[in-house]
């Protein structure tokens, strides 16, 4: 009741931790979770000594029972007194097995349990970016004996979705060294990928056991693509880098190869090379993002209420007068009477060349009014004239007057009008 009343401090007002389902499964293994807990609780050398106890008695396969004087003679490096009390722990918590009638000590299946998953771990501890490996080791270990768990999958998947984040991260910044940092650590977990995919391949043909495994199956393989992928966008933005290099001699050497350099150096190394070459010492200032947010906010805060608000004045006192009337341009009046004048047929050509070449387009655009009805009161004359305007698909030769070429066309006088 004690262990229970513990728990539900955690736990919201009302609700008891066996209704909680996150708890069933560990719950169920409450013996391998307690022989945990022995084994690694305390300080770190405590922690130690009895891990080096506990394997080095699971290690002897060929003889598992320990005698105490054995015990002793094999751990004559510890005190008497404090492997005693690492003995006695891991007896009190089932993690060794004491046979009273043959006196003698024996690894229990807990005990054993946690060595095989600490020896697995350890084994890929010191590969490089091995805890891919390691993830695809439990699930094919899992999967070979019918007990694959979709959270070993899921815990594959978070790993691939923390590199891809990575990567991005350093294909945004831009920055050669972080580019070839990361160019590094994918072909290093490429390999686990590989081993990896293999895993997965061997899953897929013999059939995963639900749904939500296949589901994790299917998302492992679409990062692993995005990830293999990722090597040709490094070398491209690698290769944008190399065009941009600035070449500080004829040597060749680059403000690259400068940079990295310099960040092989000391800081104390870095004040030498700095001594009497700087007029002014440069004050470093260290922000982070999220400061810099809090106090921009502060600032605008701070200063929105002083902020000074520009008003427009009022409205001066004006006079309003009617519109003047404008006097139609002089081309208009001269192309009126001129047309109105005509006798027979005219060309364009004749009608609009003239002066220069903004006067014949004036003219010519003024032609267009010809014939229609709606027009403005200064247009009436020339839009009454009994004329049709005709083009044809030919151009005249012009050549004066800034003119060089015009569409042939031609002013028809209308004979019923003209007879009226």
């Amino acid at each position: 009741m004690s262990e229970q009343n513990s728990l539900a401090e955690f736990l919201a007002p009302g609700i008891i931790p066996e209704d909680v389902p996150q708890f069933f499964p560990l719950f169920a293994a409450k013996t391998q979770i307690g022989a945990m807990i022995a084994l690694f609780r305390g300080g770190d050398e405590e922690v130690l000594v009895r891990l080096v106890v506990l394997r080095e008695i699971g290690l002897r396969a060929d003889a598992p029972d320990w005698s105490p004087r054995e015990l002793e003679s094999h751990f004559a490096f510890f005190a008497t007194a404090k492997l005693n009390t690492v003995l006695n722990r891991l007896r009190e918590h089932e993690l060794l097995l004491w046979n009273a009638e043959q006196r003698v000590y024996r690894l229990s299946s807990a005990g054993r349990m946690m060595l095989a998953s600490l020896s697995n771990l350890l084994s890929f501890s010191t590969e490089q970016d091995g805890e891919l490996g390691f993830y695809a080791a439990q699930i094919a270990a899992g999967s070979s004996v019918g007990k694959l768990s979709p959270e070993a999958l899921a815990h594959l998947l978070a790993r691939l979705a923390e590199l891809e984040s990575e990567f991005e991260q350093a294909i945004t910044s831009g920055s050669e060294f972080r580019l070839r940092s990361a160019q590094n650590k994918l072909e290093s977990v490429q390999q686990w990928m590989s081993k990896a995919n293999e895993v997965m391949k061997n899953l897929g043909v013999d059939g995963f056991p639900d749904d939500a495994s296949w589901r994790l199956a299917q998302e492992i393989g679409n990062r692993q693509s995005r990830l293999s992928r990722m090597s040709s966008i490094f070398q491209r933005e690698l290769a944008a880098i190399a065009r941009q290099q600035v070449h500080l001699s004829q040597g060749g050497l680059s403000s690259s190869e400068l940079a990295g350099w310099l960040k092989n150096l000391t800081l104390d190394e870095l004040a030498d090379l700095a001594e009497n070459q700087l007029a002014f010492t440069p004050e470093t200032t260290f922000l982070l993002p999220d400061v810099m947010l809090d106090n921009t906010e502060e600032f605008f805060e701070r200063e929105q209420p002083k902020k000074r608000v520009s008003v427009l004045p009022s409205p001066a006192e004006i006079e309003y007068i009617d519109d003047m009337p404008v006097e139609p341009p002089p081309q208009l009046a001269a192309l009126t009477r001129m047309l109105q004048g005509l006798q027979e047929d005219m060309s364009v050509t004749d009608a609009v060349v003239g002066e220069s070449f903004s006067a014949a387009s004036y003219r010519l655009s003024l032609l267009t009014f010809i014939g229609e009805r709606n027009v403005d009161p200064e247009l009436e004359p020339l839009a009454q004239l009994p004329l049709t305007l005709k083009w044809r698909d030919e151009l005249d030769e012009v050549h004066r007057n800034d003119v060089a070429h015009l569409s042939r066309g031609e002013l028809i006088l209308n004979k019923e009008a003209t007879n009226e």
